[in-house]
């Protein structure tokens, strides 16, 4: 029987929060993780931190939000390290505001970034995926695509547009080998849930059966399943890590 090889996994938005998590968790699962972000230095930090570990990594500085740039790396990846198996879609930002403040910029930045990006990159990873059999995408969406959220119609729009993606995907590629899944965070206790008043912290745990901010690592271990060798009968399904806040 042939080994297993060492499965290649590329997570956007790595440098820090949720990214950072799952980059160290898949690390952690020996994997070898490529490191996705605009600025190098923070993703040299967590390079060296998961070799210090026994991991393996790579740092990949690329603004995903520039399309050619963004498929030439991932092409690249898949050359020099001869396969991609794992591509996690995590990079996401946020340009809050009711709609009819919000401005053509601040939907066209949130939209490029949240959604674009991760069809640029599912569309630059498919064909090695295809071509070794194997493949386990997942894109990071938001309770806010599932439900949607007052103030956050680029955003909400931005992440149900990745469920839509993703089933799409999981269709298309599903007889390659190859999986497509959504996680949908909910409440995570990271920098940008940080800035947020107690009170509506409170309203937010009142409506979740598990009264607890999710922490990143929460995310981490759902994906550390999704991305699994085992998780081969696993597709095209949306999953909450939110504490029941939706129940979807």
């Amino acid at each position: 029987m042939s080994e297993t090889p060492t499965r290649v996994a590329l997570v956007t938005g790595a440098s820090r929060g949720i990214g950072r998590a799952i980059a160290t968790r898949l690390a952690a699962d020996g994997r070898h993780v490529v490191l996705v972000s605009r600025s190098q230095g923070p993703l040299d930090e967590l390079k060296a931190e998961i070799e210090s570990a026994g991991g393996q990594a790579t740092a990949l500085a690329v603004d995903v939000g520039d399309r050619e740039a963004f498929a030439k790396a991932i092409e690249g990846v898949a050359k020099e390290l001869g396969r991609v198996d794992i591509l996690v879609n995590n990079a996401g930002i946020t340009r809050d505001g009711l709609i009819m403040r919000m401005t053509d910029e601040q939907w066209d930045e949130v939209v490029s970034v949240n959604l674009t990006s991760a069809f640029t990159a599912c569309r630059a990873a498919a064909r090695p995926m295809m071509k070794q059999r194997f493949g386990r995408i997942v894109n990071i969406a938001s309770t806010s695509g599932v439900v949607g959220n007052a103030g956050q119609a680029n955003y909400a729009a931005a992440k149900a547009g990745l469920v839509g993606l993703t089933r799409t995907l999981a269709r298309e590629l599903g007889s390659k080998g190859v999986t497509a899944n959504v996680i949908a965070p909910g409440f995570i206790e990271t920098d940008m849930t940080a800035v947020l008043p107690d009170e509506a912290k409170e309203q937010v745990l009142k409506a979740m059966s598990v009264p607890r901010l999710g922490q990143a690592d929460d995310i981490a271990a759902a994906v550390a399943y999704a991305t699994s060798d085992e998780a081969g009968f696993l597709t095209g399904q949306v999953m909450c890590v939110d504490g029941g806040l939706t129940m979807c």
